[in-house]
């Protein structure tokens, strides 16, 4: 389903945004995701996405999403993975490499890694995923 606004803030308000500190539940939710608790950590970082203002709500939202493509490749669902993936490609594209603290580009890096080897199993193989794809949030010194 494509969106009918592209999320696309101008630079200066993202760079504003990535030198706010990370909401609780947002910390709560880098967590559960490492630990691979991905639905439960869309919860937390539901709970910040919703204290958020715009743009910064997006990052959160980007993030919840990514996990969602995790749980969905650990479930063996492609389709969700793929659509998913999509979705959440619009909200971290704007957010630089490192934000928050989160190493951004090492998630969107690894939701392609994954994504690519979803695309070439196809949807009757998945069970054959390597683990070591399902990798974690790093967090890196502002």
């Amino acid at each position: 389903m494509p969106f009918k606004k592209p999320f696309s803030p101008d630079s200066d308000t993202i760079i504003s945004a990535c030198k706010k500190p990370l909401h609780p539940e947002a910390v709560e939710g880098i967590r559960l995701f490492n630990e691979g608790k991905y639905f439960i950590a869309h919860e937390a970082f539901e709970i910040a996405w919703r204290a958020e203002q715009e743009p910064d709500r997006r990052l959160y939202q980007g993030i919840l999403q990514a996990g969602i493509v995790f749980m969905h490749a650990r479930n063996q669902y492609a389709k969700g993975v793929l659509s998913m993936y999509e979705r959440c490609r619009v909200w971290l594209r704007p957010w630089p490499d490192h934000c928050r603290t989160i190493d951004i580009d090492r998630l969107r890096s690894d939701l392609k890694r994954l994504v690519g080897q979803v695309i070439t199993l196809g949807p009757d193989k998945l069970m054959e995923l390597d683990p070591k794809l399902f990798t974690q949030i790093k967090r890196v010194e502002p």
